[in-house]
Parts: C-alpha cells; sequence; structure tokens
C-alpha cells in the first residue's frame, strides 16, 4: 500500500494525542475516500451539465458573497 504524509498544524495534533486510542491513519484513510465518493458523484451530475465552467465559477461566487453577507448579518 503507498505511503502520504500529512502536515498538520501543532494543536491539532495535541488533540489528536489526548486520544490515543484512535487510529488517526485510520480516520483519514476513511475521510480520503468519503471525498473521493463526492467528487466522483459531482463528476457524473458535471458530465451532463449544459452549463460551461466559466459560468459555474461566476454562479458559486455569487452564491458563497450571499451567503457571506446572510452570516455577516447574523
Amino acid at each position: 500500500m503507498p505511503n502520504m504524509t500529512l502536515s498538520i498544524p501543532a494543536d491539532l495534533k495535541a488533540k489528536m494525542d489526548r486520544f490515543r486510542e484512535i487510529n488517526w491513519s485510520e480516520v483519514a484513510r476513511q475521510a480520503i475516500f468519503q471525498k473521493t465518493l463526492v467528487m466522483d458523484r459531482m463528476n457524473q451530475l458535471m458530465s451532463s451539465s449544459k452549463i460551461s465552467e466559466p459560468e459555474t465559477v461566476y454562479e458559486a461566487r455569487k452564491i458563497s458573497r450571499k451567503v457571506a453577507k446572510k452570516h455577516k448579518a447574523s
């Protein structure tokens, strides 16, 4: 099995050290696996999309601005 090295902030490492019973490599493997499933599904959905990438980026930015404005107001 290939190896991968991750860099994490010292404060996160300190928190992880409090839970020595957790297999953090397995947690990372599962998180990466779940993310690949999401990305595969997204690619499937986008493969049949008629919207162009620039249009997608434009709409995503509009949504991000609206969400940020809403959170800032609350």
